[in-house]
């Protein structure tokens, strides 16, 4: 069957941060991830003959599994190219990575330490460049978060959404992708851990033409009292591994266990990119708990990633 493809406001040609897409671009990729949620057999050949290049220099579940899993279910493929051993750029220049891989596939997936690298790529290449996690930010994650939460509560102009712990790059990517739908986003962080500035900036820009609003916070309890979701991540990300005792103190006050969310609204939803750690920045009772919806924000993955390589690779 030949595919249906909605249609999305026309994109950038490459998602490198989630800042490249407006409101209304945002809006048209969720109602085309709606789409292909409900009738993925109509999106069964809209992608025949397009290749992705995956790159990763980092570990990856969710998102190597969902954009595999996702172009071959619309009749594409994708080539692995493990750089967990030898980063990008050590072995051959990413300039001429860029120029090789733009001659064989249609579209990169990368997956990097330093979000110079995606730069780097984007700059050189003149197919689409797909950020699949950097030391910045984490778009494909935020995308699918505020999705999910769209299909739970209906909207999301004014919804109160609270983020706990570290301002890493998937808190950025919160703030810039909330900021553009008009989210209430309240970020609590311990001094010095707050989320980047200009980020910050940029997002209660957004928000302010967008009726939402950013408030950057030190108190957990200030951040989740009233909301409707309630989100965190590991206290030490990738690459910060010889950091992780020293957070685990300086987070405690961070953990999200019953007694913190019990401050929530009383429909409020608990949410995490995973991996998690229970034990840290997260209590067993909370994320297995039925008000926990991180496998929702799992499998969204695969249905957004698939609008953006429709939008970005059709």
């Amino acid at each position: 069957m030949n595919a249906v493809v909605a249609t999305v406001p026309a994109l950038a040609n490459d998602l490198l941060v989630g800042s490249e897409w407006g409101p209304e671009q945002v809006r048209g990729l969720f109602q085309l991830a709606a789409d292909i949620k409900a009738r993925p057999e109509h999106y069964r050949s809209a992608l025949v003959g397009r290749f992705l290049a995956m790159i990763f220099e980092k570990p990856s579940l969710r998102t190597r599994v969902t954009f595999e899993v996702g172009i071959a279910s619309m009749g594409g493929g994708a080539v692995f190219l493990d750089h967990t051993q030898a980063r990008l750029g050590e072995r051959e220049s990413v300039h001429d990575v860029a120029k090789n891989l733009e001659r064989w596939v249609q579209g990169i997936v990368a997956r990097v330490f330093e979000h110079t690298v995606l730069e780097e790529l984007a700059e050189n290449s003149s197919i689409p460049v797909i950020n699949a996690l950097s030391d910045r930010c984490h778009p494909c994650q935020a995308l699918a978060d505020f999705f999910t939460l769209e299909e739970r509560f209906g909207g999301l102009r004014g919804l109160k959404f609270a983020y706990i712990g570290d301002g890493n790059n998937v808190c950025h990517s919160l703030l810039t992708v909330g900021a553009r739908l008009g989210v209430h986003v309240r970020v609590a962080t311990p001094a010095g851990y707050e989320p980047d500035p200009a980020v910050v900036s940029e997002a209660r820009r957004n928000a302010r033409e967008n009726r939402g609003k950013i408030e950057i916070l030190r108190s957990p309890e200030e951040a989740v009292t009233g909301a409707q979701a309630v989100y965190t991540d590991v206290w030490a990300s990738m690459g910060q591994e010889n950091e992780a005792a020293e957070r685990e103190a300086i987070f405690a006050r961070y953990h999200v266990n019953r007694r913190l969310f019990g401050q929530a609204d009383a429909n409020a939803v608990f949410m995490h990119c995973l991996p998690a750690h229970r034990a840290s920045e997260v209590a067993a009772e909370v994320i297995d708990s039925p008000q926990s919806i991180v496998f929702d924000q799992s499998e969204n993955r695969l249905h957004v990633q698939k609008a953006i390589l429709l939008t970005l690779l059709s």
